[in-house]
């Protein structure tokens, strides 16, 4: 699938982060011509070029929030991968229009800056926090989810397609929950957790990057992808790390966090109701009917009332050695204890 882009240039907004790490992991060894970094950290930019040494890797310094410095980063680039966001509720909570003004605003100048200059493929990274949102973090990325299909309407496909992925939390990345029960238990220290029954997806980092490549791949404009993860509740997850670390830390119950969602929700039933389902993968089409239609007045959809939600509740659920296994196979534990 990478082949696809030998000889292209690809810049990744937030690239500095794991998902920005771990797509440069998968692609350097390829035909691809360049890779452009575009952030607004300095530091963990120069870590990064520092660390890899490598020509194919460009570092551009800007914001997305910034139209200018986004357009300029974007002269001469085949395809997009929009992964900058604010993305901890914490800080979104307290400081909503800078969600906004990140993940709605900035969204729609990388769409914008990517049409004028011809890109030809843009991904945006979206979260299950965008599914029924509850804070503002998921309020500005389900705008941003919006703005994108909003624009895939007006967009010329033989120009420049656009389209979404939508995933949880993925496993071992930088702000994730192993991390933080990892380190909890080689210092000793109490696994706090928020409700012993609250699920989440199990992902890997080289799964969301399977994923985007699937939706560039495939995507018609305004279509969201999803992909189909088993999942665990938060103490299944718990007492796995602790077998697999030899550990027996006590667990600390410190309630649900403002904010934070029982379970991960990926794909609502409304749009279960034209989803289709491509095995691994569901495909959400975008919704191409105008203001005239009747469904917005006067009729409605039955098969709506009948579908449930796909969620981390209700997709396959892994016991301690389900957990154990697909943690295992990510080599994460042995970096994370290095």
């Amino acid at each position: 699938m990478e082949s696809a882009f030998d000889g292209k240039t690809l810049l990744i907004t937030g690239g500095t982060g794991s998902f920005g790490n771990a797509v440069l992991s998968r692609f350097l060894d390829t035909g691809i011509k360049e890779i452009r970094i575009f952030s607004r950290d300095e530091k963990k930019q120069d870590d990064m070029r520092v660390a890899l040494k490598n020509d194919k890797v460009k570092f551009y310094i800007g914001d997305v929030r910034d139209y200018g410095s986004i357009h300029d980063a974007l002269k001469g680039v085949d395809h997009v991968f929009h992964a900058a966001a604010l993305k901890q509720v914490p800080s979104c909570e307290f400081y909503p229009l800078e969600a906004v003004k990140t993940n709605v605003l900035g969204t729609e100048n990388v769409i914008n800056a990517s049409i004028d200059l011809g890109v030809s493929r843009v991904v945006v990274l979206s979260t299950d926090k965008a599914v029924y949102p509850i804070n503002a973090m998921g309020m500005s990325k389900a705008l941003a989810e919006k703005v994108m299909v909003a624009k895939s309407r007006n967009c010329d496909p033989g120009k420049t397609v656009l389209c979404a992925t939508r995933y949880g939390n993925v496993m071992a990345s930088r702000g994730s929950v192993i991390p933080l029960f990892v380190a909890q238990l080689l210092d000793g220290k109490p696994l706090t957790i928020t409700d012993p029954n609250m699920t989440r997806f199990l992902m890997s980092l080289q799964d969301s990057v399977d994923l985007v490549l699937h939706a560039f791949h495939h995507a018609r404009p305004g279509d969201i992808f999803v992909q189909k993860s088993p999942a665990s509740t938060v103490a299944v997850l718990a007492e796995a790390l602790k077998n697999m670390l030899g550990r027996d830390n006590e667990i600390r119950i410190i309630g649900t966090r403002h904010g934070e969602k029982l379970f991960e929700s990926l794909v609502s039933r409304e749009e279960m109701a034209r989803a289709e389902d491509l095995g691994r993968y569901y495909r959400i089409p975008a919704d191409a009917r105008d203001l005239n239609y009747k469904q917005y007045f006067v009729e409605g959809e039955i098969e709506i009332s009948v579908l449930d939600d796909y969620t981390s509740h209700n997709t396959e659920r892994l016991d301690v050695e389900g957990v154990k296994r697909v943690v295992g196979q990510l080599g994460a534990l042995e970096q994370l204890r290095a």
